[in-house]
This record gives structure tokens, sequence and C-alpha cells, in this order.
């Protein structure tokens, strides 16, 4: 195999698939054609090249940068051998949801407009309705599909020798993914006893419920903190973010190739996101506005993965620009996430004078989304692993439905049981990112102070770390940084439980 040949190939593919997924969810385009890109880039999957790149994985020692190169390589031609794969079910999945509607009251509703309308959706009868209207169209017309995709995966995995799609997971992103999974339990069992104590008064104020009425369908509205918009006008939205880069030294608008996509399209995805077409020099940010709050967050959020990848040294090699672990990205975003709900933030950027209440609900929040996370990986695990899968059926729904039911102390649904999940165990990314974005935010504080976003100085070590890419793992960025070990307990003592 011709190595050069092969990366010029794999970056090409990249930024096709990529640009073809921004135009897709951003609402854009209906259609959603990765099949032509597959077969255009046909060599790079092939179970010939898949083993050539085992066969270099495996040849290459030690712990330096051809070593992480190769099995980067490997983890993305495995990726794209599943890929190729499902790649028909993912168009056909990707094609439905878009044109996918529902109805309450007589009403129709896009289903990816729906998670929108139920956020900013003040009766709770009616956020029941939608959410009934949603959980029937992911059972009836998403789920056959969902079902198929992971079986597919499954399938990939046992052809290419693993044991189970999770071992093969846990190899090629080099992460224990049963450890990590009991270390995030051991954070839910810890956090417990303090879970009802958070959100029960922030649920009180933002809905008018209590814990023993919360739904799955109320969350989304939770999360918007409706109550919050005055101290979040639209019309700062931007600005903010912008106006938070350059105390960190950084023109976000003479930035090469950053596109701001802020807006609502009928079949744009409600959920944001990041696509880095080009890393760096084309790159686009995604989100479709909720209102208030949230807005700002999820900005945020992708604003540190966008500043990541246009901040990437365009002389690294195709893998630590594109390929890599993804907790390190995850883990910008994070940090710039946080700060919507760091008081120093707010007093200096929204100039809020008493900021405890917002504070206390983004708390809540986290924990919400921390023990969700938490179950999930549990979940995926036994999804996942040799002797599960999408044909047992009616114990996996159950299965989802008792953990994660458990984890918020709520009753959740099972219809979503195959639609909630992501590709390749991303959500172990998600909490190793919460976790590195802990010690990272410390380190900056400790160096810089609490208003370390208002330092040039702090800029320029985060600008240091973004031009890295993804060329080290999170265990590595972190032993580099500060000498620290990768622990889930740091989050736990973050949020003032331990």
């Amino acid at each position: 195999m011709d190595l050069d040949v092969y990366r010029q190939s794999a970056e090409t593919f990249t930024e096709e698939l990529m640009r073809e997924y921004y135009r897709h969810h951003a609402g854009l385009q209906d259609s959603f054609e990765i099949e032509p890109i597959y077969a255009r880039h046909a060599d790079l999957f092939t179970r010939d090249a898949v083993e050539a790149l085992r066969d270099l994985d495996a040849r290459v020692t030690g712990d330096g940068d051809l070593r992480r190169r190769a099995r980067m390589l490997l983890d993305f031609a495995v990726e794209g051998y599943v890929g190729e794969a499902t790649k028909a079910v993912e168009e056909l999945l990707a094609r439905t949801e878009a044109g996918l509607t529902i109805e309450v009251d007589g009403e129709r509703i896009g289903f990816r407009e729906a998670p929108v309308v139920q956020a900013n959706e003040a009766d709770g009868g009616r956020r029941a309705e939608i959410e009934a209207a949603l959980l029937t169209a992911t059972r009836e017309r998403l789920g056959p599909h969902h079902r198929e995709l992971i079986e597919r995966q499954h399938a990939c995995a046992t052809e290419l020798g693993w044991p189970s799609y999770a071992e093969m997971c846990a190899h090629l992103k080099r992460i224990d993914l049963r450890a990590l999974s009991t270390q995030t339990a051991a954070f839910a069992d810890a956090s417990g006893p303090s879970y009802v104590e958070l959100l029960e008064p922030e649920l009180r104020r933002t809905l008018g419920i209590g814990l023993d009425e919360l739904r799955r369908a109320d969350l989304p509205r939770f999360f918007r903190a409706a109550e919050q918009d005055r101290h979040f006008p639209a019309a700062k939205l931007t600005d903010s973010f912008t106006g938070t880069m350059r105390g960190l030294g950084i023109e976000v608008a003479t930035q090469r190739g950053v596109t701001f996509d802020i807006g609502t399209r009928p079949n744009k995805s409600p959920r944001a996101f990041c696509a880095p077409v080009r890393v760096p020099g084309e790159v686009y940010l995604v989100v479709a506005p909720v209102g208030g709050w949230d807005d700002f967050a999820t900005l945020f959020h992708e604003g540190g993965h966008t500043e990541h990848a246009a901040n990437t040294d365009p002389a690294l090699p195709f893998e630590f620009r594109c390929l890599g672990d993804n907790s390190i990205s995850e883990t910008y975003a994070f940090l710039m996430q946080h700060l919507v709900e760091n008081p120093e933030w707010l007093a200096r950027k929204l100039e809020l004078d008493d900021p405890s209440e917002l504070v206390a609900h983004a708390k809540a929040q986290r924990l919400v989304y921390l023990r969700r996370y938490a179950a999930k990986l549990g979940y995926e695990l036994e999804l996942h692993s040799a002797g599960g899968g999408a044909s047992n059926l009616a114990v996996l729904a159950d299965r989802y439905a008792e953990l994660l039911g458990d984890a918020l102390m709520i009753d959740w649904p099972t219809a979503t049981f195959l639609a909630d999940v992501d590709e390749g165990f991303y959500c172990a990314c998600y909490l190793r990112a919460w976790a590195l974005e802990t010690h990272l935010r410390s380190h900056l504080c400790e160096r810089f102070g609490p208003a370390w976003f208002d330092s040039a100085d702090a800029g320029e070590v985060l600008r240091a770390l973004w031009r890295d890419g993804q060329r080290l793992d999170a265990e590595e960025l972190l032993e580099e940084l500060t000498g620290e070990r990768l622990d889930f307990g740091v989050v736990l003592a973050d949020l003032g439980l331990g």
C-alpha cells in the first residue's frame, strides 16, 4: 500500500463526506447522497486495505507519531468499512427523517423541527402530545432503519475478526470502555443523593413541577431555561462569542474559511454541529436557534469545535488534522460552553449582577446530562457486546428504559432504544471530554485567574493546543499539560458533590 496516496484519497473522501453532511443537516438540500462518495473512494475501505493497515499498526512500535498515525489510519479504514456497509441505510434514514412530519392537534410539524417547538412550548400537555407523536414516528418510521444500521455494524465487527462491536471500538479508539463505565457508574452512585436536592428546586422554578411529575417531554423546556431569556437576547448571540474570542486575542471575523450558519430552515437539524469540511480552511458552525440561554450554550459549544478546527496547523499530517481522539475537540467545546454558566463571564460579558439562579440551573442541567451519558455508556456496552444486538429487541428496549429511567429518576420511553445511539461509542468521547475539560479549566484558572477568558496569554495557550489538532489522545494531552491522570472523579468535585 502506498500510504501517501492512501492519505490523499482519504482526505478528499473526508472533505466530500463532511460537505454532504453539512448541506443536508443544515437544511440546504433534502438529499443525502453519500453512496456516490463511497463509490468514488471504494479502494479506501476494502478488506485488503483494512488488513494492510492492521498489519502496519502491528509492525510500528513505540509511542511516537508514527504509531499514532498508524492507529488513526486503521480506525479510519475500519470506520469506512462499516460506513460502506451501512451507507445505503444511512442515506435512507436521513431522507426519511428529513421528510417526516408529525401531527399535533391538526398541526403538521416537521420531525426535526419538533424538538425546537417542544422546547418553546410552555404548556406541559402539549409538550407531551409532541413527545408522543415523535416517539410513534421514531418507532414506526425510523425504528426499522435504526435496527438495520446496528445489525450491519455488528456484522462488520465479526467479519473483521472482533468478538463484538464494543471490543472493536475499544481497540480502535484505544479506550477501556469498561473501565470508563466503572468510573461513570461510581459517579452516578456518588451523585445520586445530591441529584434530587439540585434538580427539584430548579424544576419548580422553571417548570412549576417537582421531580415526581417530570416527564421526558419536559426536558427540552427545562434545558431551554426560558425564564432567563431577558439576559440572553438573540441580538447579542453572535457578538457574545466573537467578543469572548477577542478577549483571548482571537478575531473570528478575520479567520479564513469560518462560516456561522445561524438561522432557521424547515429541515435544518435541531442538533447543532460543527462541520470541518477542510481542516483548517473550510469550517461551518451550524445552529438552529431555540432562544435564550440554550442558544448561547450551544453556540459556544460548537464555537469551541470551530476554533479548534480553524486554528489547527495546516502543516500537520492528515491524521492529526482530521482523525484522532474526538474527546480532544469535545473538551474545547465544553470549555467554551461552560463559560455561559461561569459567574465571572456572566458578570463581565452580559453584566448580570446576580447570576446565582442561572448558575444553579446550569449545574442541575449538567448533572442531568452527566448521569444520562453514564447510563448511555452502560446501555451501549450491553447493546454492542457479544450476545447483545438489535435482534434481542424486547430485552434491550426494556433495559434501555430501565437504565436511563433509573439515572434520571423519571419514566423513560423504550421507543428510542436504537435511535438514541451514536456510532463508534461517541458517548465515551463526551464523558472523557467532561473530565478533561475540568482539568483544563482548572489549569487555566490557576495560571490566569478566574477571568482567564479575558487573557490573551490564555488564548495563546489554547491556540498552541488547537494547533496540535488531535495528535494526542485525552490521556496524553493531560499528561503533557499537567502531569495528571484522567479520572472522571474530578467532575464530581467540580460540581461540589465530592
